[in-house]
């Protein structure tokens, strides 16, 4: 059942790209580059050039101009992008004839963060379907990278099909004191892969269940989400049990609860000659019990070389888009949008119950009438002399005496 060469047609067919942004970004796809990937095509952007020389890539992209005097971004998004934006067109050109374009990088820096959602943008400009595989900093990388991390990724979502992200900090459940720092960041790099590869294989192996480039298409195009991903794997006779344990264990899905918040999920998943029909149901029985009402694709194939194993690739994608419009037009919401412009009064409906706002509605209800009752009297002060100016001709202008305050000239009330 594995035709490599029945994959190889159907990935050239479809044109997947996969581009490497930015050092970490590069680093990735070169190791991307191999037999598992076999008919995509590569292709690397950058602003360094030593990078890119080393690069396997098929299309490398020198991001220099004089904008960077040959000294890079210097951790700066916005050089990165304005860079990006100079060379748009050759960006462009190196996204052109693709059905899936996968945009890998790290986030946090100037190259990544800056040129990714250019790059995005110019790949679905072209038609293409685009899903970005980014990381996020460790916590010990400073606050600077976190927000420059955290505003290029929301960029990244507003043009992108899809986000999905890794936070680096997330791998500390993965690893113990006596990890590296190298070990580490080979765990990240491998996890971002691992998720990669899920929709890879969604898109390019025969399966026994089939998913349809067009139903993939439907279900995230446009869609601008971000997910969380994770890839389990086990063996013996009690997999497809412990797979479940894992998925619901997984810290990338903190432990479960993104399966709560998505709004789809795709599950690629892979065994041996041996996988029954009883454990596909059992596995995603289970996953399917974990949410609410998601969309669910799921494609299922047999691979030799796995003998006893059984994987399972989860993407859950959560679209923040979709739930901020579903929550601003929720009955209650639009109830008290209806209330705020009359009476003045705007408040979060979590926050009071409806007996609370229907309270505070009526006092402030009965507050205003109560201030229409209040007439405007005159204060009895004294008339002041002018003193030293008491002399002083009158600044007359038009028949009215400019000395004298607006309000009282014109009989004009105060509130």
């Amino acid at each position: 059942m594995n035709d490599n060469s029945s994959a190889n047609e159907t990935a050239q067919t479809r044109s997947i790209k996969i581009i490497g942004v930015g050092g970490a970004g590069v680093t990735l796809a070169d190791a991307m580059n191999c037999e598992e990937f076999s008919g995509a095509q590569f292709a690397a952007i950058d602003t360094d050039a030593q990078s890119l020389a080393a690069s396997t890539a098929t299309v490398k992209i020198h991001l220099e101009t004089k904008l960077l005097r040959g000294l890079g971004t210097g951790g700066d998004p916005e050089r990165g992008r304005a860079i990006a934006e100079e060379q748009f067109p050759a960006i462009k050109s190196a996204c052109e004839n693709s059905s899936v374009v996968f945009i890998v990088a790290g986030l946090g820096g100037g190259a990544g963060s800056g040129i990714s959602s250019v790059v995005a943008r110019a790949a679905k400009e072209t038609g293409a379907l685009v899903l970005a595989f980014v990381t996020q900093p460790f916590a010990c990388e400073g606050n600077r990278r976190a927000e420059q991390a955290q505003q290029s990724l929301e960029q990244l979502k507003s043009v992108a099909d899809g986000v999905i992200c890794l936070p680096s900090q997330k791998t500390f459940k993965l690893i113990d004191e006596n990890t590296s720092v190298l070990d580490t960041f080979r765990i990240t790099g491998g996890l971002l892969i691992e998720g990669v590869r899920g929709i890879w294989q969604l898109l390019t192996r025969p399966s026994l269940i089939q998913i349809h480039f067009e139903d993939l298409c439907a279900l995230i195009r446009d869609q601008h989400s971000e997910s969380a991903f994770a890839f389990v794997e086990a063996s013996g006779p009690a997999r497809s049990r412990e797979i479940v344990e894992k998925i619901l264990k997984h810290p990338l899905l903190d432990e479960g609860r993104a399966l709560g918040e998505a709004n789809a999920i795709l599950v690629s998943m892979t065994g041996s000659k041996d996988l029954t029909m009883a454990e596909v149901n059992r596995v995603m029985e289970q996953i399917s019990r974990h949410c609410e009402r998601p969309q669910i694709i799921m494609g299922a194939a047999i691979d030799a070389a796995m003998k006893n194993k059984l994987s399972v690739t989860l993407i859950a994608a959560k679209n923040s888009v979709a739930k901020t419009e579903a929550a601003a037009n929720s009955p209650e919401e639009m109830a008290l949008r209806e209330t705020a412009p009359r009476y003045g009064v705007r408040q979060n409906p979590s926050s009071s119950s409806l007996e609370q706002r229907e309270h505070l509605v009526a006092r402030h209800g009965r507050s205003r009438r109560d201030k229409s009752k209040l007439l405007q009297t005159q204060l009895p002060l004294a008339i002041v002399s002018k003193g030293r100016f008491d002399k002083s001709e009158p600044t007359i202008y038009k028949g009215e005496d400019l000395d004298i305050p607006t309000y009282v000239r014109r009989g004009v009330p105060l509130n």
